[in-house]
């Protein structure tokens, strides 16, 4: 099966930046995979190929450049450094080598997800299917539609956002945490009850028997799983 959303794979030595980035970029809605040294990270390149590598460059076994040398033989997937080596040849050396681009550490998540998202549009990576078809269900993402047959299902903001969120991620557990932050974009006030509400009224529209979900399951104490495959 095709993935539905980008897969990212984080190489770095220091297990708080790998969790950190692991739980910031699934809120941000890309999957992810990790690894703890350059080593390691070459082989999940070749197992997983990712859509785009973030890499710390001084790692024991095989630093970043031999990452960054290592993916270039293979082929053009972005690959973003994250270093906290922010003299001008370090960088010099790494984009020499074949690197998309830079962030020098200690960084700005904004930051760094916004030149994410500017490598995955230039590789065109980032296209997730502004259509996405399920058995007797259709998410139109670009005109914000939702039909089931010849019936046009009429969905809030919130409901759609949630229904996107979902579909974009079927057969994978999406947890109310994420939910939440992509969404409510982390508003403080948002519970898991408000969450739990809205996919109760998203239900009623779109399940033959909300009683007995075909689409949108409850993972219990984690949140919500689309049960369906694209076709």
């Amino acid at each position: 099966m095709s993935r539905t959303s980008p897969l990212l794979l984080v190489i770095d030595d220091d297990p708080a930046i790998r969790e950190l980035l692991a739980r910031e970029l699934s809120l941000a809605g890309y999957e992810t995979v990790s690894a703890a040294d350059g080593v390691q990270g070459s082989r999940m390149f070749e197992h997983h190929r990712p859509d785009l590598v973030i890499t710390d460059l001084a790692m024991p076994r095989a630093d970043g450049l031999a990452v960054i040398a290592a993916v270039r033989r293979i082929d053009a997937t972005p690959v973003l450094v994250l270093s906290v080596r922010g003299e001008e040849e370090d960088k010099v050396r790494a984009l020499d080598l074949g690197a998309d681009d830079y962030v020098t550490k200690p960084f700005s998540l904004r930051e760094l997800l916004a030149r994410i998202r500017t490598q995955l549009r230039k590789s065109g990576r980032d296209a997730a299917p502004e259509v996405l078809r399920f058995p007797d269900l259709e998410i139109d993402r670009a005109r914000r539609l939702v039909t089931q047959g010849d019936r046009e299902v009429r969905l809030t903001p919130t409901e759609f956002a949630i229904l996107e969120l979902l579909a974009g991620q079927a057969g994978r557990p999406v947890t109310l945490r994420q939910i939440i932050g992509t969404v409510w974009r982390g508003a403080p006030a948002t519970t898991a009850d408000t969450v739990r509400v809205h996919v109760g009224s998203l239900r009623r529209k779109i399940e033959p028997d909300p009683s007995d979900p075909r689409y949108i399951g409850t993972e219990p104490w984690v949140g919500y799983r689309f049960l369906v495959e694209p076709e």
